[in-house]
C-alpha cells in the first residue's frame, strides 16, 4: 500500500473517531428543508455524511439502501449532495421527462487535468459545442454507412485477436482473455480513426499510449476524498491528480504524435484522398469553420476526443465479453446452445461474419442477458443537475450529483424473473433491447448522453463473442470448477476483480 494512502486512511480513522466522541448519535438528514421536500435516505456521520456506507461495491450497497428507503435515494457524500435512481419508474420519469434538468456532467478532479472535461464527450457540459463534436461523431465515426463499410476492418482486427490467443495457448497453455479481448478493441478504433492498427502484443510505441490509456481510466474511475471534500483539493491525498496528469499526459504525447504524423501526410500529398477517417474529418473541420458555427476543435480537443474513444470503447467491450465468456463456462448448458446456433446457421466449415448475427438471437440474447447482470458502468456516468427539480414528488437542488444505477435495476425483482440467475431465454421473442428506449435495461444510459458509440459496440460485442466460441473449445484452468468461479467486480467499471484465465484449443475445422 502506498504510504499518501496510508496516511490518508490515518487521517481518517482520527477525525471519525474524534468526531465520534463528540457526537453521541448520527445525524439523519432533515426530510424538509423549507418548503422542500428531499428523498428519504439513511442517517450520515457528520462531515462524512454517508461515505460509510458504500462499502467497496457501491452499486451492491446502494441496491440494499434502494431497497430500504426508496427509488430515489438521498445521501451525502462529504459535502457533496447526490440521489440515486435504482427504479424502471424513476429512471423513466428522469430521462423522459427531466433528461435537459439533469444533462450536465459532475466534474472529478481526475477530469478536469489537462482539461480532459472540455474535449471529452462524455464529460463535457451540454451545450453547442457538444452537440457539434456529437454529431461529427454520430455520422462520421458510428453512422450506419461508416460502421457497414469497415466491416473487413473489425473482420482483420479479430482474426487477429484469434491468432493472438491461440498463439498464446500454445506457448503458456493458459490464457488472460482480457488482454487480448482489449487489444483487439483499440485496434477497431485505431482503424475507424487513424486507418491502422495501434497495438499487437509485441509493439512498444502503441504498447505505451494502450497502457496510459488504462491508467487514465483507472484513475477516472477510482473514489477520490478530494471531490468530496473540496478543501482537499490542493493537497491531492490519494495522489490521484497526480497520477492522471503523468498517465493522461503520456496519452496526449502520444497521440499528439499521430495527429501530426496526420497533417504531415496531408501536407505532403497533392490531390485529396477519398478515403477519410475520423482523425481527416476532425482536421478538416478544424481548417474550415464557418461564421456562426460553434467554437473550432483545438488540437488538445482532438487529442482528448481520441483518448476518450480508444479507452471509453475498449473498456465497455472488453469487460462484457470478460463476463459474457464467464458466465457461459459457468453455464456450460448455455455454451452448448451458442455453439448449436452457430454450427446450425453458419456451418460447421464456415467462418461467422457480421452479417450472420442478425440471424443469431440466442447469441443476441446472451449479450443482452450479460449486460443485463453485468452492465460496464453500474452507476452510468455521474450527472449533475443544472436546477432545483421536482423528481417523483421529491425536490432535487441544484448541483445535486445524479446516479444512476443500473447494476441495481438489471436485478430488481419487480421487473425480472429470478433476477439474479444468468438465463439468455429470457430475451428470446421479447422486443426488450439496450437502446435506451427500454428502462429496466439501459447499460449505455439513455437520453441526451446516451453512449455515443452504441451502434459500433453492437456490431463489435456480437461478432467478435461469435468469432471467439466458433474459433476454440474452452476450458477453465486446471483446479477450478464453474461453481467456483470468482464472480466478484471492480469499482467503477464492472471489470472482473480477478481476471479470467482460461484454457483453449482451436477447432480443427475452421
Amino acid at each position: 500500500m502506498e504510504w499518501d494512502l496510508i496516511l490518508l486512511v490515518f487521517s481518517t480513522v482520527c477525525l471519525a473517531t474524534a468526531f465520534l466522541l463528540l457526537i453521541p448519535s448520527r445525524i439523519k438528514p432533515k426530510p424538509n428543508a423549507g418548503s422542500r421536500k428531499l428523498p428519504p435516505g439513511p442517517p450520515g456521520w457528520p462531515l462524512f455524511g454517508n461515505m460509510f456506507d458504500l462499502g467497496s461495491t457501491p452499486n451492491e450497497a446502494l441496491a440494499n439502501l434502494s431497497k430500504k428507503y426508496g427509488p430515489v435515494l438521498w445521501l451525502r457524500l462529504g459535502l457533496q449532495n447526490t440521489i440515486v435512481i435504482s427504479s424502471t419508474e424513476a429512471a423513466m420519469e428522469m430521462f423522459k421527462n427531466h433528461d435537459l434538468t439533469f444533462v450536465n456532467r459532475n466534474i472529478t478532479e481526475a477530469l478536469r487535468v489537462h482539461s480532459y472535461h472540455q474535449g471529452a464527450i462524455s464529460t463535457m457540459n451540454y451545450g453547442p459545442y457538444w452537440r457539434m463534436l456529437r454529431r461529427i461523431t454520430t455520422t462520421e465515426l458510428f453512422s450506419n454507412n461508416r460502421i457497414d463499410n469497415s466491416e473487413n476492418l473489425r473482420q482483420k482486427c479479430v482474426d487477429n485477436m484469434i491468432k493472438w490467443i491461440s498463439n498464446e495457448s500454445m506457448e503458456k497453455g493458459v490464457v488472460e482473455i482480457a488482454h487480448f479481448i482489449s487489444l483487439m478493441s483499440f485496434n477497431v478504433i485505431g482503424n475507424l480513426m487513424l486507418s491502422r492498427d495501434l497495438v499487437d502484443p509485441s509493439s512498444i510505441r502503441a504498447a505505451e499510449f494502450f497502457t496510459a490509456a488504462e491508467k487514465v481510466v483507472q484513475c477516472i474511475g477510482a473514489p477520490n476524498m478530494a471531490d468530496l471534500f473540496p478543501f482537499l483539493r490542493w493537497l491531492d491525498p490519494q495522489g490521484i491528480k497526480k497520477k492522471m496528469k503523468q498517465s493522461l499526459g503520456k496519452a496526449l504525447q502520444v497521440a499528439t504524435g499521430f495527429v501530426k504524423e496526420r497533417i504531415a501526410q496531408r501536407e505532403s500529398k497533392s490531390e485529396e484522398s477519398n478515403n477519410k477517417d475520423l482523425l481527416d474529418v476532425l482536421l478538416e473541420f478544424q481548417g474550415n469553420q464557418k461564421d456562426g458555427e460553434p467554437a473550432t476543435i483545438s488540437e488538445t480537443n482532438i487529442n482528448i476526443l481520441m483518448l476518450e474513444l480508444f479507452t471509453a470503447a475498449t473498456d465497455t467491450i472488453t469487460s462484457t465479453m470478460e463476463w459474457a465468456i464467464t458466465e457461459l463456462l459457468r453455464n456450460p448448458s448455455t455454451m452448448k446452445k451458442v455453439e448449436d446456433e452457430l454450427e446450425h446457421i453458419v456451418g460447421k466449415n464456415k467462418k461467422v461474419e457480421e452479417g450472420d448475427i442478425e440471424k443469431l438471437h440466442f447469441l443476441q440474447a446472451v449479450v443482452k442477458e450479460t449486460l443485463r447482470l453485468h452492465p460496464p458502468v453500474p452507476l452510468l456516468i455521474p450527472r449533475r443537475s443544472m436546477e432545483d427539480r421536482e423528481l417523483m414528488g421529491y425536490s432535487i437542488p441544484k448541483n445535486t450529483q445524479v446516479l444512476v444505477n443500473v447494476w441495481a435495476m438489471g436485478r430488481d425483482p419487480s421487473s425480472w424473473d429470478d433476477p439474479l440467475v444468468f438465463k439468455p431465454e429470457r430475451f428470446l421473442g421479447s422486443d426488450i433491447d439496450y437502446k435506451g428506449q427500454h428502462f429496466q435495461l439501459l447499460p449505455f444510459g439513455s437520453g441526451r448522453r446516451m453512449c455515443v458509440g452504441l451502434p459500433l459496440a453492437h456490431r463489435v460485442l456480437h461478432f467478435a463473442l461469435a468469432s471467439l466460441i466458433q474459433s476454440f473449445e474452452w476450458a477453465l484452468e486446471e483446479g477450478v470448477k464453474p461453481e467456483g468461479m470468482d464472480m466478484t467486480g471492480t469499482f467503477g467499471a464492472l471489470r472482473k476483480a480477478q481476471p479470467l484465465k482460461v484454457v483453449v484449443q482451436p477447432r480443427t475445422n475452421l
